[in-house]
């Protein structure tokens, strides 16, 4: 009976120690009923948001957040496995949250800099107007609807 529960102990260890998590990639962002993009919204994350996987069903990842589960689809997240048995320690370089939003977006000062050096004429406005452009629910639901759009 021991070596039973020795073993045991030694099979679910690792899920013990690493816990696979996904980190949220996109300004905003929603976990959803079902496995489908027009599926009800039961939670809505945001950039930098950690969620734990169930598991994967397709381009889909079943997860946990905040008592909530659903699905969120693999482009709007990052995975990575955290070591539980590290989180004591100190140490290392932190990064500011400005650093942490440009890394996120693929950019860092000096890139940024080198765009504008580069194309002095780039709108940045635009592009900040573009992400501020927001379509609630109701709104996308009544264009699907009003365009017969498939949604399979």
């Amino acid at each position: 009976m021991r070596p039973l529960i020795i073993l045991f102990l030694f099979l679910i260890s690792p899920t013990l120690v690493y816990a696979q998590t996904l980190t949220v990639i996109t300004k905003q962002n929603a976990i959803r009923e079902s496995c489908r993009f027009f599926s009800p919204i039961k939670k809505t994350v945001v950039y930098n948001d950690v969620l734990e996987v169930t598991f994967q069903q397709g381009e889909w990842y079943m997860v946990n957040f905040k008592g909530v589960q659903g699905c969120i689809h693999k482009s709007a997240v990052e995975k990575k496995s955290v070591s539980l048995t590290n989180l004591g320690s100190s140490g290392g370089q932190s990064a500011s949250g400005d650093e942490v939003a440009l890394a996120g977006k693929g950019f860092n000062p000096q890139v940024e800099a080198s765009y504008k050096t580069q194309n002095p004429n780039l709108n940045f406005q635009a592009v900040n107007r573009i992400e501020n452009y927001n379509v609630s629910e109701n709104e996308l639901m009544n264009f699907i609807e009003s365009g017969k759009l498939n949604l399979q």
